[in-house]
This record gives C-alpha cells, structure tokens and sequence, in this order.
C-alpha cells in the first residue's frame, strides 16, 4: 500500500507538471486486481482498486480502452457508503455458451455466449461487509450488476444513490433523450458532442471519433430505480437512479440484484442493433406455455380521435359505438387483420382524466358500447377486441380494479390489453403501505412494481400486454413473453397534433437508440400522410410501408381511417402482405439519424422483407442480397418512391409498385431514397 501511495503521489505531480488533471493522475496508479475477456478476445474488462480502496473498472476493444476507469459503488441512507475501504475477497470466471428460442421475436434463434467475472470485494474495517460485481463479457458488448449478499449487517438496503460511472475514453459525438422532465420517454432525439449532454435516458448511443459506437442501457429492470445518465464532467457520466416519493431511490431486502448496466459496443450502427445483449441479460421465460401469445396486425378506434373526426367522450362524435366498432371488424375481416382496438369504449372519459384517471372504471361501458355483442360479432369474423386499460397516470385507482377488468376481458375472448399512462412525469399515483395516495416517478421502483404487477397478473388470464406511455424496455419480454410492446419516444400520434411533429430523421434515430431497448408499438401506416387538420407528415408513402420493417413490433398497427386504405390499394398491399413475426433480421446498413436498411425473413413462410428510410436527405443506397438463400431465384415486388417524391410537397404520395425480373443472392439492388422517403421490397421464392 506504501508502494502505491507513493506512485500515487508521483503521478500527481508529473501530471500537474505537464498540465494535466487531477482526475487523470488519480488512475495511474489503479491496482488490477480482476481481469477477463469476452469469448473471442474482442472485449476486455479490468476491475480496479485505488489506494483508498476505491472499486472502478475499464473496458478496453481490441486492446484498445473505450471505457476509462470507472467508479463502482452505493451510497446508501441507512448504513456507511459502498465506496471506499475494498479489498479482493475473490473472484472467478466462467464460461457460458447456449441458443435459445423466442416464442416471437426479430429472429426465431438466440446465441448467448459470454465470459463471467464475478467480482467479491469486501469492507474489512466496515464490519466485513461484502459487495459483490458480476460482469457478463460478450464479444458485442458488457453487462455488469451488483449482488447484495444475506449478511447479518447489512440486512435492510436503502440506496439514495448509485456511483456507477461510465467514462467514455476517446471524444464522441451522442444521440439522447433528456430525462426527468415533465413529458416522460416523449422527447427527441438530440445529435450532440458528448460533452454537451445533460441528464439523460437510455438508450443513448455515442461514437467515438475512433469510429467505435457504444449504447448505454440497462437490462431486467425489476423492483428497482431506473437508471438515468448524469454526466459529471467532461465525458464521464455517474448512474442516477429515479428519485423515489418517499424515501430513498430503492429498498430492498438482502440478498438480491441488481439490474444490469449494459454497453453494446461495435464498430458499426447497424452492429448495435444486431446485438442480443439487454435480451440475453434477462432470465428465461418464466410463464411456461406461451403459445397464447399470438402476434398480429391490427386497426381500431384510434386515429380517428387524434385527428378529430371522433372523440373518446361521451357525445355526437364519440367513437366508441357500437355501430361504428362493427364497422371496423368488417374492415378488418375483409382485410386480414387479426384485432381490432378501441379506445373510449369505458366510463370516465368525460370530464379531467389527464393526470387524474380516478373516475375510470374498467369494467363499465359507455351505454352505446356493447362488449358482449362486439365480441361475439367479431369471433364470428375471426377478428379479436383488443383491450384499452387507459390510466390518466393512476396506477393505485388501476389495481384496484385491475383483477376485475382483466376477468372482464378473458371472459369475452379479448387476449391483449393496451394500457396507457397520461400523466406528467412525476406525478403518477401510487398507494403506499398505508393506504394513502401519493406520487411519483413512473419509472421509480413504485413504478418498475407496478408495471410488473399489471404483466404478471394478466398472464394469470392469459393476456398479452401494449404498455403505452411506458416504463422504458430492459428486455424482459424474454422472462414475460407476453409483455408484448411498449410505446414512448414520439410514436405517430406526435405527427397528429405534436408540437413539433416528428422530424423526418425521426425513424432513423429510434433505430439506433429506443429500438436498441426493445419492440415498440409505433402505429404506422398513416397513408395520408396527414395529422390534424389536414397538416401534413414528414415522410412520403413509400416511407409509411418501410417502417413496418424498420420499427419492430411483435403487434403492428395499420392505424390509418378505413377509408384512407380504401383510396390507396396498392400501397395498403404491402402492409396487408408484410409479416410480424421473423426468423431473422439482418441490418444491412445505417447511421443514426441518417438512415437505415433492414432485411428480415418471415418466420412462417420463406420470404424476406426490405424496408430503407432516410431523413430529409435524398439518398442511393446499396443493397447486397447476400442475405436470400443461395441458388434460389426470387421476385421482388418493389414499393419505391417515385422520381419526383418530396415530404415536402404534395408529391409525397408519389409512389411507384413494380415487379422486378427475378434476383439471386449474388445481386445489388439501388435504393433511391426521396427526402423524407423510404422503400419496402418483398421478395418471394421461385419455383
């Protein structure tokens, strides 16, 4: 230790000579005391102990260091800090390689290969307190988490904050949401240095001027804070846990775990996205037989209300009725939609439900809504209901009646539930140990329960589950398969009546930060391309087809009015045709905000699926057909924009449907992309 302090007290000085930092020459001297590397020697972590007993960690890329040395530890309001005075106890590395299988998913099989390295550090002179760091070592990326062991002192865990850092070793460019504002998980997407970011959600994504892309995230959030990113100073970024409304951030009793912090790491954007990291972080299904878990496309009683045609309340307008949700069965009949959604079919809409939600009840309908008769009608069709659980942010009022309304559902044959939670962030009610009504966070670990609690309890009914204005995606649909979808970050209600509307390089950056988290229940389609009012939407046609591609979800909306499909049956084609659930996906090329190409195969049939779209920017991108069977001829059928496509003006609809001569796997198609546009290609298997 003397050796050390003195090395310690040498780079000090050296580093103020050169004009250095303090910061800088408080690492040199770092002990390693644990070290691992992912199965292909692509990655690299070292533990540290600095000589006040400090644990940190590094990541390196090739040998390269991408994360610089970071503090690890808790400050905690009910016993000393899990900071310093550490020393090695032990530790041990393992290795792990298995394939499992999803129910549904972006692809049918999952590889799960890492190296393990756990990590026992302990107090000796705070009463021989242990702390436990497992990281998991993949050649894509990191995922580390804490285990709190059962040890007589320190039994109840009360944590006000955590001091995980990430320090991000070269300069970097960040694409970030902000976090703990008032319109929760709705923000864009900011392109910033690094240096200029706030307070952040995650995902956010950095490249570094070297080239190399990395992804902050956290994966299996359960009965914990969420994590936030505050960045300290320069690059360096320290865990900032979700604030509780009456007490610390978390408590827990011992033992247990944390959720994992996580960094995806390649060379590439599109490396990010092909990652399995946040999914393979999560423990295994947990429900058993999940076959009930069906994806499927769907239409419903949405839009309409968003672009004023109807309302959710009571009234001349309101549409919920009976009559006009038959109308929609019809459609969906007649088209091949497997569910059809409404919203407003309940009590407690009319009046101040924004924020307040305590006069909803989910089990009474409005008089001129009949559930039982809807049901009925629609089975006959073959279509479903889809369930609407909307909240105005009351998750107390909710579980009250929680069990009651999922009955309701499960004994009318609806087997998914859309639940939203308007509110402003901060302000969700919750019941605590007493009774009384408080509020908070929805992604306070009062939240992470009670989202937990709404998935759990409709499995009992064999409900899947749409979360909208969510708790952010750790990739738990692994353990709750049917935890289907999840909204946030600006889905197409936002180019309704949003203000701003979504930016035309929208798409392209959910690609590389929200969709790196999880599916999400965008609502595409609107072939309009109109929002209140007649205001027009940044994207072309071709645009509205490719996202059905690009933006992944097990559930897919075709959320335009029936009677806009009905004018554009060539368009509405391709998302009649477009499947939802895949064997596999390839990410063919991409950089955030800019643009991106995704290839996927159906996983019930044999043909591949194409959808590109870029921002504002016209574009010509390669496609390399590498990825169809090799030997096999196919047909595309191309949904392109037309030569003078423009979001900008009324030439956005200008969309061209052709049938190429057939292609093999050798061949590279062009894609040319208008501004604002996209394109959507099927291809389809000679015989």
């Amino acid at each position: 230790m003397l050796v050390i302090a003195c090395l310690r007290k040498l780079a000090f000085v050296l580093c103020l000579c050169l004009g250095g930092s303090v910061a800088s020459a408080a690492t040199v001297a770092d002990e390693v005391i644990a070290r691992a590397a992912s199965p292909g020697d692509v990655l690299s972590v070292e533990v540290l102990l600095d000589a006040t007993g400090r644990l940190g960690y590094t990541v390196k890329r090739h040998g390269k260091e991408v994360i610089a040395p970071s503090r690890l530890g808790f400050v905690l309001t009910n016993a000393p800090k899990l900071d310093r005075a550490f020393s090695l106890a032990k530790q041990s590395v393992s290795d792990h390689d298995e394939t499992w299988e999803q129910p549904w998913g972006e692809r049918q099989f999952v590889r799960n290969r890492y190296r393990e390295l756990r990590v026992d550090a302990v107090q000796k002179a705070r009463g021989d307190r242990h702390l436990l760091v497992v990281f998991r070592i993949y050649d894509d990326g990191v995922g580390f988490r804490y285990e709190f062991p059962e040890q007589p002192q320190l039994k109840s865990v009360k944590i006000s904050d955590e001091l995980t850092e990430f320090v991000v070793a070269d300069q970097a460019t960040a694409w970030w949401s902000v976090a703990g504002e008032r319109e929760n998980l709705e923000y864009p997407v900011q392109k910033t240095p690094l240096h200029a970011v706030a307070l952040a959600n995650t995902p956010m994504t950095v490249k570094t001027d070297t080239g190399v892309y990395i992804a902050f995230h956290e994966a299996a959030l359960v009965d914990f804070a969420s994590m936030w990113l505050r960045r300290v100073d320069g690059q360096k970024f320290r865990a900032y846990l979700t604030p509780g409304a009456t007490g610390p951030a978390v408590e827990r009793q011992a033992p247990f775990t944390t959720p994992w912090r996580t960094m995806q790491i390649s060379d590439s954007a599109p490396g990010l996205y092909m990652s399995d990291l946040i999914l393979n972080l999560n423990e295994p299904n947990k429900l058993g037989d999940v076959s009930w878990v069906k994806p499927y496309k769907y239409v419903g009683v949405w839009w309409e209300m968003h672009v004023e045609k109807s309302t959710w309340g009571t009234g001349p307008k309101h549409g919920a009725t009976t009559a006009n949700v038959k109308r929609y069965i019809d459609f969906a009949a007649r088209h091949g939609f497997r569910g059809v959604l409404v919203e407003g079919w309940n009590k407690g809409w009319d009046g101040e439900w924004f924020g307040n939600g305590g006069d909803f009840s989910f089990t009474e309908s409005h008089p001129d809504f009949d559930l039982p008769a809807l049901s009925a009608y629609a089975a006959k069709k073959g279509v479903r209901l889809i369930g609407h659980h909307e909240t105005g942010g009351n998750a107390a009022h909710y579980e009250d009646q929680m069990d009651a309304a999922y009955k309701l559902y499960a004994r009318h044959g609806v087997d998914s539930v859309k639940s939203g939670y308007v509110t402003e962030a901060g302000t969700v009610q919750f019941k605590g140990a007493d009774g009384t009504i408080h509020h908070g966070f929805s992604d306070s670990q009062e939240g992470t329960r009670h989202f937990m609690k709404a998935v759990t309890e409709a499995a009992r009914y064999k409900l899947a589950v749409n979360t909208h204005e969510p708790i952010k995606d750790t990739g738990l649909r692994r353990t709750y398969p049917n935890w289907v979808s999840r909204e946030g970050a600006r889905g197409m209600e936002y180019n309704a009546w949003g203000n701003p509307i979504n930016a035309p390089d929208h798409e392209a950056n959910l690609v590389f930060t929200r969709m790196l988290s999880g599916p999400m229940d965008y609502t595409p389609g609107i072939l309009s391309l109109a929002g209140q009012k007649g205001r027009p939407i940044h994207s072309t046609q071709a645009r509205q087809l490719a996202n059905f591609v690009v933006i992944y979800s097990p559930i897919q909306m075709a959320a335009d009015l029936p009677e806009n499909y009905e004018k554009y049956p060539a368009a509405f084609k391709f998302i009649k045709d477009v499947p939802v659930d895949w064997a596999d996906t390839r990410v063919i090329n991409g950089e955030p905000g800019d643009y991106a190409t995704f290839a996927r195969k159906d996983r019930h049939g044999q043909d591949w699926y194409v959808g590109a779209v870029t921002d504002e920017e016209a574009r010509t991108l390669e496609l390399p057909l590498s990825f169809l069977d090799a030997g096999k001829r196919y047909q595309a059928e191309i949904y392109r924009d037309g030569d003078q496509a423009d979001f900008r003006t009324e030439k956005r609809f200008d969309l061209v449907v052709e049938k190429k001569k057939t292609v093999t796997s050798t061949d590279v198609l062009k894609l040319k992309l208008a501004p604002g546009g996209g394109q959507a290609i099927r291809f389809t298997p000679l015989k």
